[in-house]
């Protein structure tokens, strides 16, 4: 039997074009792997009510939101009774934001608000102004406004029609900064980087690519930390330092990867992924690879270099006595291809994926998500 897996087909795409980028070495800005330490969001948190619901609110079951409208009346000079109250078109709600680095007091930022109560709708609901507090308890921002939850809940008689969650739902520009949070960039004199994806041959070649360019400035303390002493020419325009130094392009290098997802069947991986000579059966199928090193020695009179090369053969037969032969390779590439032209499926990609780790064979780290 055979058939054409079509994700398959799109991750043999997807590694053709990796191989072709790093016949040509793949180049990233180091401000989009890595970022200046001390320059970060930080998160807010807050609690509130929303009013103006339609009868979708919280029942009068949850004892804090009336508690939470008693007290916000008696603010205002109003005294009630908690049995008075029948909360249906209040809804108590948890508030959440993040702070972006470098913002000021007065600027506006998005804020995120979820029903914590057994309300069954915040659709029209109005956030009644609520302070965000970070981590220290301190508030940093005040957030008021519609809420808007991008979808819908209709019923009656009975029947209902819901589309997304109306639980849930957000505040375009619905928090007013009321004090900035203090960013350090800069640490007697040095400033420090911190890599996305921690890896120490990225780490070195940035500090190559920012000595080239500013002289002996910068050094590798980790994987993940390259540290730079400010020149003294930037003392008084850091920011013109950092955006030179964000400018610059290395080629960052990782880990060879195998990503697989056992719930969809999907596999993605890397090109640099390899794999020893091995020989697999899977059921009526049977795939071997073998693989041979060449060693081309030069005269000594050129001035030529001993150049090594692995020449590999990749074999597969089927019940039906189909063989399939492939270019000189050893690389996971080959044994998708394989299986994908033999009619394998997903699940048996991933089980043979799997054998090929615990055999010692695949030279990667395989991750099952």
């Amino acid at each position: 039997m055979r058939k054409a897996i079509v994700i398959f087909l799109a991750i043999m795409l997807l590694a053709s074009n990796l191989t072709c980028l790093a016949d040509g070495q793949v180049y990233a800005r180091i401000k989009d792997i890595a970022k200046v330490q001390g320059v970060r969001s930080n998160q807010l948190v807050g609690y509130g009510l929303v009013v103006g619901l339609a009868g979708t609110g919280d029942s009068n079951k949850i004892t804090y939101t009336i508690d939470s409208i008693v007290n916000m009346l008696r603010s205002f000079g109003i005294t009630i009774a908690a049995a008075q109250l029948q909360p249906k078109n209040i809804a108590a709600v948890m508030i959440t934001a993040q702070l972006p680095p470098f913002v000021k007091p007065g600027d506006t930022i998005d804020v995120t608000v979820s029903s914590a109560g057994d309300a069954k709708s915040l659709q029209g609901g109005i956030l009644i102004q609520s302070p965000l507090k970070a981590a220290n308890g301190a508030v940093y921002a005040v957030a008021q406004g519609p809420v808007s939850v991008g979808g819908f809940a209709a019923g009656t008689a009975g029947a209902s029609q819901q589309k997304n969650s109306v639980t849930a739902g957000i505040i375009s520009n619905g928090a007013i900064v009321e004090q900035e949070v203090p960013t350090k960039m800069e640490d007697n004199g040095n400033i420090a980087l911190s890599l996305s994806q921690p890896d120490f041959t990225t780490a070195n070649r940035i500090t190559e690519t920012i000595n080239q360019q500013y002289g002996p400035i910068a050094g590798a303390q980790d994987a993940g930390t390259v540290v730079i002493k400010v020149p003294a020419e930037y003392a008084d325009n850091l920011v013109g330092f950092i955006s030179g130094i964000e400018e610059l392009t290395v080629a960052p290098d990782n880990i060879a990867r195998v990503v697989v997802n056992e719930r969809t069947g999907t596999v993605v991986m890397g090109d640099n992924v390899t794999i020893d000579s091995v020989a697999v059966t899977q059921g009526g199928l049977t795939i071997k690879i073998a693989s041979d090193t060449n060693v081309s020695q030069p005269q000594t009179q050129t001035g030529g270099s001993t150049v090594v090369t692995k020449n590999t053969t990749v074999d597969v037969k089927e019940q039906h006595n189909n063989l399939i032969l492939l270019p000189a390779s050893s690389s996971v590439r080959d044994v998708v291809s394989a299986l994908n032209a033999v009619g394998a499926t997903p699940r048996d990609v991933i089980s043979i994926l799997q054998a090929i780790k615990s055999a010692g064979a695949l030279h990667a780290d395989l991750q099952l998500i």
